[in-house]
């Protein structure tokens, strides 16, 4: 019998993606463009919900660290809301359940690793992007290997998956595709007109067309 074991305890640097899982990450450029080329702009309505949320998650932070669970009610299910990825053809999966087995034998044998993935945006059961969010403070490139293993779990290996770790503040996206996987830039909150949070929303869209586009399930917002 296979032993099952966390994700979050068999995971938890970037070695341990290669070695139990199999991934390499790839420097190459031309392996992650979608994340800063052909962005669409946002409306005008949109810039509005964006910017309450983001003033709204400085008020929070400013009265001390925000937890993983008011993260969720203040800031990432109303984003997800304001553009639109709450509705049809769109569904939000959250706390969501998977399993990846290893690929690399160790010292304890292959092992299935199981977890939970936050929040997964899904059209029918195609698998858009997956998404991990921390609580204030926590750096986000210590949730990135957590997320790749539960990006590793999509039903369709052959096929583009995306990811975005947050911890509120900070935003990271990732992309996994045949074996390799690529980061982002990071955006924060406070940054420049390049990396807040409206040009968060901007990717975050553009990957869940490019995901459409691959699968064949429809046409993006």
């Amino acid at each position: 019998m296979v032993p099952v074991t966390a994700i979050t305890k068999a995971i938890i640097n970037f070695r341990d993606i290669q070695d139990k899982l199999g991934l390499q990450r790839t420097d190459n450029p031309e392996f992650f463009p979608e994340w800063r080329d052909f962005l669409p702009p946002p409306t005008d309505q949109e810039v509005l919900a964006l910017n309450r949320l983001a003033q709204r998650y400085l008020a929070y932070l400013e009265e001390g660290e925000v937890s993983e669970g008011t993260l969720n009610i203040i800031l990432f299910s109303p984003l997800l809301d304001a553009l639109g990825l709450c509705d049809p053809p769109y569904r939000i999966r959250g706390e969501t359940w998977v399993e990846v087995q290893t690929q690399v034998d160790d010292e304890a044998g292959r092992m299935t690793l199981e977890g939970r993935i936050d929040a997964l945006t899904v059209q029918d059961d195609f698998w858009l992007v997956v998404i991990e969010g921390k609580r204030g403070g926590f750096s986000v490139l210590r949730a990135v290997p957590q997320a790749i293993a539960y990006m590793a779990a999509s039903p369709y290996p052959d096929r583009p998956v995306f990811g975005l770790v947050t911890n509120g503040y900070d935003y990271l996206f990732l992309k996994l595709e045949r074996g390799e996987f690529a980061l982002s830039q990071s955006f924060t909150l406070l940054s420049d007109a390049d990396s807040n949070l409206l040009r968060v929303a901007q990717v975050l869209k553009h990957l869940v067309s490019v995901s459409l586009e691959t699968s064949g399930n429809g046409r993006a917002r």
